[in-house]
């Protein structure tokens, strides 16, 4: 059995989409909990895995070549994840180019979108309504976007992968911040699909105690 990869992980959205693609490729893991309301994320220990100082970062201890591989960034490790096990990683290189534009249209914008809806709604003391607006909409545009692709394909790229593993916390996340889901009904039916799926309960049960 390989040994366990190092998961370094707070329960947030981007630590999520990593601990279900962890669970969905069947990968044994260890959770190295980094409590970010601590701001254990600053102390030097973790900056050495991740100069970023953000989570999810991993350590695998067989990476290429046998050789151990720390990596940062949600989206890079969903990448390595697939292509270390050949999982969720069409083998035409067309399916996977189009995996990775939706994977990236997770990072460049759902993710950092509804980040900062929610930092502006839920923790700016002060308040900023010109904030909540433009991240407002631009949350909701970025559902039309996705309401509009899944109806024209079952996932994101077509066949499940790690676009959804990406998206779907993030998804899930809006809908807790207003986001009106029946507004959305293809949006809806795959949160819902998604959320069935026991790899993902796991992932979204990370026990970071």
């Amino acid at each position: 059995m390989p040994a366990p990869i190092d998961f370094y992980a707070w329960t947030t959205p981007n630590g999520f989409k990593v601990a279900i693609a962890l669970e969905e490729m069947e990968l044994p893991y260890t959770v190295r909990p980094v409590n970010i309301g601590r701001g254990e994320q600053t102390r030097p220990e973790y900056l050495a895995i991740n100069p970023n100082n953000k989570i999810p970062a991993i350590t695998d201890p067989d990476g290429p070549g046998g050789k151990p591989l720390t990596l940062f960034e949600s989206g890079a490790i969903l990448v390595y994840l697939a292509e270390k096990t050949g999982r969720f990683r069409p083998a035409d290189p067309t399916d996977w180019y189009r995996h990775i534009q939706w994977l990236m249209w997770q990072m460049a914008g759902v993710g950092p979108m509804i980040g900062q809806y929610g930092h502006f709604t839920l923790h700016a003391k002060e308040g900023n309504p010109a904030a909540e607006q433009r991240y407002g909409e631009e949350m909701r545009r970025l559902a039309r976007v996705a309401d509009t692709r899944l109806g024209e394909a079952e996932y994101l790229a077509g066949e499940y992968g790690i676009a959804d593993m990406a998206t779907w916390p993030w998804i899930k996340m809006a809908g807790k911040l207003g986001l009106e889901l029946d507004d959305h009904p293809n949006l809806k039916r795959w949160l819902d699909a998604v959320g069935e799926r026991p790899a993902v309960r796991r992932g979204v049960a990370l026990s970071v105690a």
